[in-house]
């Protein structure tokens, strides 16, 4: 029987430690940026917080699988591909190594392909969010003057795109894709738009403060973690062409009441008659 209370708390747990390394480089003057063959940077706090958590999973979790976006694909020793957890060690690395401080960790469990526990902590912003299969989500202030109490999150109640509020990402995502005329069309019928970017956008969609976000050139490890608290914030989380799960390669979070109408706007033109795949029909 899985316990998902005590697999959030971990996640919670790894979250802290990852927030002690990932700060304390946070625009160090002696901060490490190589490039990795597609040419993404990486640093030295992106591999060293990855460490943290898979040192912490395999002490905890010998038997779950990790994908993580430093170190790839660990089987785990017993139920492996059934239970794996997926790490982002800092998502928005572009951000972390500008002095940005629009970043975070990114932590996730999937069982059976589906995300259903999710951690995001952002120790720049003084935020960590979180969220569980039927156990709510939440966001917790922390910091110098750390919050005790966990607050709810719950998406908003906007049911007209023309007031909404949206976050796109970035322009040249969308147009990569060839899908630029679509978010123009969603811009001009939502009330506001912005390119908030990274994490923050899904978690802000999760508190209710925006309506919709979205994006492309997506890996699971950008997105896993995203998935649960939004949903469990009573928003809708697929890819752009509305299929389930961090698997697709983007990502559509909505309050859940606005998600039919953004498909609508986005979709492509050939895109009425595909069906969505399982991971694993994928590989």
């Amino acid at each position: 029987m899985t316990d998902l209370a005590a697999d959030l708390a971990l996640a919670l747990e790894l979250a802290e430690r990852a927030d002690a390394v990932s700060f304390d480089r946070f625009r160090a003057v002696d901060l490490k940026v190589t490039t990795k063959p597609d040419r993404t940077p990486v640093t030295d706090a992106d591999r060293a917080v990855e460490r943290v958590i898979r040192e912490g999973l395999a002490a905890a979790r010998p038997e779950d699988g990790i994908l993580g976006e430093e170190y790839g694909t660990a089987t785990g020793t017993g139920e492996g591909a059934r239970r794996q957890w997926i790490i982002d060690p800092i998502d928005g690395t572009a951000n972390f190594l500008r002095g940005m401080p629009i970043w975070g960790t990114l932590i996730a469990l999937a069982i059976e392909g589906v995300p259903v526990v999710g951690v995001v902590s952002s120790p720049a912003l003084e935020r960590r969010w979180w969220g569980a299969s039927g156990l709510g989500a939440f966001v917790l202030r922390t910091g110098p003057a750390p919050e005790t109490d966990a607050r709810p999150l719950r998406v908003s109640g906007v049911r007209d795109l023309a007031d909404a509020s949206i976050s796109y990402n970035s322009l040249p995502g969308w147009d990569d894709e060839g899908r630029l005329d679509g978010l123009l069309a969603l811009t001009r019928a939502a009330w506001r738009s912005r390119a908030i970017g990274d994490m923050w956008s899904y978690m802000l969609v999760a508190e209710g403060v925006i309506d919709v976000a979205g994006e492309f050139d997506l890996q699971p490890y950008d997105m896993a973690a995203l998935q649960p608290i939004v949903e469990e914030a009573g928003g809708r989380f697929t890819s752009v062409d509305g299929a389930p799960g961090p698997w697709h390669g983007s990502a559509l979070a909505t309050n859940g009441h606005l998600h039919d109408a953004v498909l609508a706007l986005v979709a492509r033109d050939d895109a009425s008659d595909e069906i969505a795949l399982a991971p694993d029909e994928e590989e």
